[in-house]
């Protein structure tokens, strides 16, 4: 009972107050999967009784039997259907009809509705008033059309549910219990009471529980079900990992950076929901069309039974307008982009691609240029410090190593981090740092020992000395050591560029999408890394309000633009471009800007997220056409337009084609791949 609990806990905490079941398909909030299943199965149940002794289409089939008063049973029967399996349609109209925008539901409505009153009038003529004319009824039709309906919906869900099953089957990856670290002692705690700062122990072959950074120990780590790649990784201190990826021979502690409802799992999860009811330019689109398809069934139902009765009575005229009303329901439209939509966020989050606004896809196949932040992006971020010296006699070039890196020392910044650690190697002590403050696009300033001083890039240290010192930074990133506007030393930081970069530059170059590289480092860093990856836009020396204005300004020339970065700076620019792509292992402001996010922080993965989108529009307009298209082809035949050559499509009928429309949008969408 207790595990049960347990896993409703991580359920409700990974779905982060989305309701478990519920799927919102195009306009409509549909019920839950197990209530649907339900109304369907009780539904057959009725519609049995109908199926056996109703006529259809005015003809008594093989299995089919009569017995006195047994329309009376009939009647009862679909009566009770009309309303219990009818009711989700009722419903649907009236919230399109408040909204003022007829689509599918109302479709639907209008068909079972006409369906039923005509078939009821029917009863009345031939059974209570017995007419010596005959009157044909609908029942059968109407039963066969309800049940159809209410299987393409549950068909509908289905599919849904098992594109996003193997995302929800993440959830399970999560321990119930987490080995969490207090003082001296290691004690067990649930999963969800564990916060962000903790520190918790994995053992040897375990799952990892949280996402998080480690702080001792290392591992070979599985990840393939959080981000495809199929080999293990070798996990060490300082590098991050997934919850829900299994732990390998070596014990582990980890810094616990998100909780169970914010991690990586909660994240994939809620971005597969979200994805339903997020609205690509296709997906208005089709929410249009279903709008045309409403007044075009109206009128050319109308015109069917205004042409009908003249010809045959208002029996045939009646079969004809319904026979419009059942195939010109949108049903397989409504499906066609969400069913689309959630495979590919499924495939998407296998692949380490976290598409957190589904408009970018339409927007992909448009891109002119990709602007790439140069650190972390492109480089890998694990910088060496090549050089430090003194440009002060009042200080050696050991005191300036102390003093930079004393100012480092609470900064979480890759080259902050270089720095500590390459002091540490020297066995340089750290001083008292008070007043630590981080210039934004610049550096850092602090007090050490009575003087104030600060470590910033050449821009912000151009802008405050008058006679700057020349010195060689070709392929280092530069930080100069102020006080009272003299520059009393420097470090010279290089970085490596990211396997995979390369292959993105030649890869974006033969999509004719032209790369620029966007830094706030200085020129000769910059123009180093950008000629070793094949990039002639350089543009150095950035402040994060420059690199927005520099997105602007690419966007001004008719341009579409996808921006890729990892750091605060980054934010402005990755909101303001068509299509900003963060680096996984970036920051928290950066993510949240970012219409994707990189899980694996790998470059290439650009390509991975470009092919993925050019398939997912590929997929989504095939199933418009299939939607859409199908319904005006058949519309004119369900009016009876080939009549002459014995061609008529009769209620039943177009509810099965129609069935068969949803099926194949459902099958074509499963068929989407990266």
């Amino acid at each position: 009972m207790a595990k049960n609990e347990n896993e409703d806990k991580k359920r409700t905490a990974m779905h982060a107050g989305h309701e478990h079941g519920n799927m919102n398909m195009g306009n409509q909030q549909m019920m839950p999967m197990g209530n649907l299943k339900q109304r369907l199965l009780v539904s057959v149940v009725l519609a049995l009784p109908i199926l056996f002794l109703a006529p259809a289409m005015g003809i008594s089939l093989p299995f089919q039997f009569s017995f006195p008063d047994s329309d009376w049973v009939v009647v009862v029967f679909a009566t009770i259907l009309f309303c219990y399996g009818g009711w989700p349609f009722f419903k649907g109209a009236c919230s399109e009809l408040k909204e003022r925008r007829p689509e599918m539901m109302t479709l639907i409505t209008l068909g079972i509705s006409t369906a039923y009153l005509y078939s009821l009038y029917a009863f009345i003529r031939n059974d209570l008033v017995q007419s010596a004319e005959h009157t044909m009824d609908f029942f059968w039709e109407l039963a066969t059309l309800i049940l159809i309906m209410l299987l393409g919906h549950w068909i509908e869900m289905s599919s849904v549910m098992s594109a996003n099953s193997s995302v929800h089957d993440l959830a399970k990856l999560l321990p119930d219990k987490v080995h969490q670290k207090q003082g001296k002692r290691t004690v067990e705690v649930e999963i969800n009471d564990v916060k962000r700062g903790a520190l918790i122990l994995i053992k040897a072959g375990e799952s990892i529980p949280l996402d998080g950074t480690i702080l001792a120990g290392s591992s070979r780590v599985n990840e393939s079900l959080m981000t495809g790649e199929a080999r293990e990784v070798f996990r060490k201190k300082g590098d991050r990992v997934i919850g829900g990826s299994l732990n390998g021979s070596g014990a582990l502690t980890v810094k616990v950076n998100s909780p169970a409802n914010s991690g990586f799992l909660a994240n994939v999860n809620q971005l597969v929901q979200s994805s339903q009811m997020t609205k690509s330019r296709l997906q208005d689109l089709a929410d249009r069309v279903s709008g045309w398809l409403f007044y075009a069934a109206l009128v050319v139902g109308l015109i069917a039974l205004i042409v009908w009765t003249g010809m045959r009575g208002i029996g045939t005229g009646l079969e004809r307008m319904v026979t419009v009303l059942v195939i010109a329901c949108p049903h397989a439209l409504g499906l066609a982009i969400p069913l689309v939509n959630a495979k590919s966020t499924a495939i998407g989050a296998k692949h380490g691609l976290l598409i957190r606004n589904r408009k970018v896809i339409s927007v992909s196949s448009k891109l002119n240029y990709l602007l790439l932040d140069k650190t972390g992006t492109l480089t890998a971020g694990k910088f060496r410090v090549n050089k430090f010296a003194s440009l002060s006699s009042d200080l050696d070039a050991q005191a300036v190593l102390a003093i930079t890196a004393s100012l480092e020392q609470d900064s979480t910044h890759p080259i902050a981090q270089s720095v500590l650690q390459f002091a540490q190697a020297k066995k340089v002590d750290l001083l008292t740092l008070t007043n630590g403050q981080n210039l934004p696009g610049e550096g850092i300033s602090g007090t050490i020992n009575g003087h104030h001083y600060q470590l910033v890039n050449e821009q912000a240290a151009r802008s405050q000395v008058e006679v700057f010192p020349a010195i060689d930074t070709l392929n280092n990133t530069a930080s100069y050591l102020i006080e009272g506007g003299t520059v009393l030393g420097y470090l010279l930081v290089g970085d490596e560029i990211k396997p995979g970069a390369q292959s993105l530059i030649k890869q974006i170059k033969k999509l004719n999408i032209t790369p620029v590289m966007l830094t706030g480092d200085n020129r000769e860093a910059a123009q180093g890394i950008a000629k070793k990856l094949g990039i002639t836009e350089v543009y150095t020396d950035l402040m994060p309000e420059d690199k927005e204005k520099i997105v602007a300004q690419f966007q001004d020339q008719v341009s579409k633009v996808m921006m890729v970065g990892d750091g605060i700076n980054d934010a402005p620019s990755l909101a303001k471009a068509d299509i900003g792509v963060a680096i996984g292992a970036g920051t928290d402001v950066a993510v949240d800007s970012a219409d994707v996010v990189l899980v694996n922080s790998n470059p290439t993965d650009i390509i991975s997220f470009l092919q993925l989108a050019q398939h997912t529009q590929q997929k989504t307009v095939q199933n418009l056409w299939w939607g859409a298209g199908y319904n005006i082809v058949a519309l004119p035949l369900a009016a009876g337009l080939l009549a002459p050559w014995g061609i008529i499509l009769t209620p039943a009928v177009g509810a099965a084609l129609m069935a068969l429309s949803t099926i194949i949008v459902a099958i074509n969408a499963e068929t989407l791949k990266i």
